[in-house]
């Protein structure tokens, strides 16, 4: 488990974290999201005894990182896969990192096979691609078989049938009961991967809840309707308190209800409907939705569409 109070971080005048509070608990996948800016890298750097905090803690099992004789035996993680030696096999890294833990040296075997990476390992990590950096750094995460797992980014640079690896992956280590806070901007893998998230921006908890959570809270059903009395339909909903709009000539939109709702009204007054859905808030949605006041660096769309239109 991991558990962070009150954890400020300061570099200088910076604020990187600010009062953060939140725990990740064994046997769910907890994503970890925020802007650019956030203090996601910094939140783990502490976790990880690479930096220190200005005030509160960060603590894996109740202990700090700095603690542990034998850190990979109780934490594994992925935060840089390009800081392996470049002039070093894939092998010969693994070695060093059980050799310097106590780790038996079957060990090194077992990961290199559970990542993939069997037909590379004798390779320098130099002429490895980034998504074979990714898997060398899961493996360097596993090779303790630790019950806590920090991945910053672990999908990068990996391809279709990597995203899927790896999405499995992370489910099966949850599974087995182990803690996993993965950070990640791909929010579709977050929807489907993550159990809980734990959203931040600059420095301050935005959000902490299960995904469907967030999805539920802040995703407001949209039904989608049409009908060929969509004008009848239309005032049949707005004089019983729904929210409805037009789409188009045939196709009405109505906010916060379902489409169970919309569909026994129709029914009801025998109108014909040709299609009829729910529209749920996607986990990128609901992320843009709780994130608007925290992004540090905003893009100006008017001035992109103003110099496409100069061009």
């Amino acid at each position: 488990m991991i558990t962070i109070r009150g954890l400020t971080r300061r570099y200088g005048d910076v604020l990187a974290v600010d009062d953060l509070s939140f725990d990740v608990q064994p046997g769910k996948v907890t994503g970890f999201l925020g802007p650019n800016g956030a203090g996601k890298s910094t939140t783990m750097r502490v976790v990880l005894g690479l930096d220190r905090p200005t005030s509160g803690t960060a603590l894996v099992n109740g202990r700090s990182y700095g603690t542990f004789a034998e850190p990979l035996r109780e934490v594994g993680a992925l935060l840089d896969p390009g800081s392996a030696h470049p002039g070093r096999t894939a092998r010969a890294h693994l070695r060093v990192a059980a050799r310097t833990n106590g780790l038996p040296a079957r060990r090194v075997e077992e990961v290199i096979e559970r990542v993939g990476l069997g037909g590379a390992a004798r390779r320098r990590i130099k002429g490895y691609s980034l998504g074979m950096r990714q898997r060398l750094g899961i493996a360097a995460a596993l090779i303790g078989d630790p019950g806590v797992l920090v991945f910053d980014e672990p999908v990068n640079g990996l391809d279709l049938d990597g995203v899927r690896w790896i999405r499995g992956l992370l489910r099966q280590l949850a599974d087995e009961g182990r803690t996993v806070l993965v950070s990640s901007h791909l929010l579709s893998e977050m929807e489907q991967i993550a159990d809980r998230l734990v959203v931040i921006g600059r420095g301050r908890l935005i959000a902490d809840a299960t995904t469907e959570q967030i999805l539920s809270g802040l995703g407001h059903v949209q039904v989608r309707v049409r009908s060929a009395e969509s004008d009848r339909l239309l005032a049949e909903l707005r004089g019983r308190g729904f929210e409805a709009e037009r789409v188009d000539d045939r196709e009405l939109r109505v906010e916060d209800t379902t489409a169970e709702a919309v569909g026994d009204l129709a029914h009801s007054l025998h109108l014909p409907l040709h299609h009829l859905s729910e529209v749920r808030h996607s986990l990128e949605g609901a992320y843009l939705e709780l994130t608007s006041g925290s992004v540090e660096y905003h893009g100006s769309e008017r001035q992109f569409a103003s110099t496409e239109a100069a061009r």
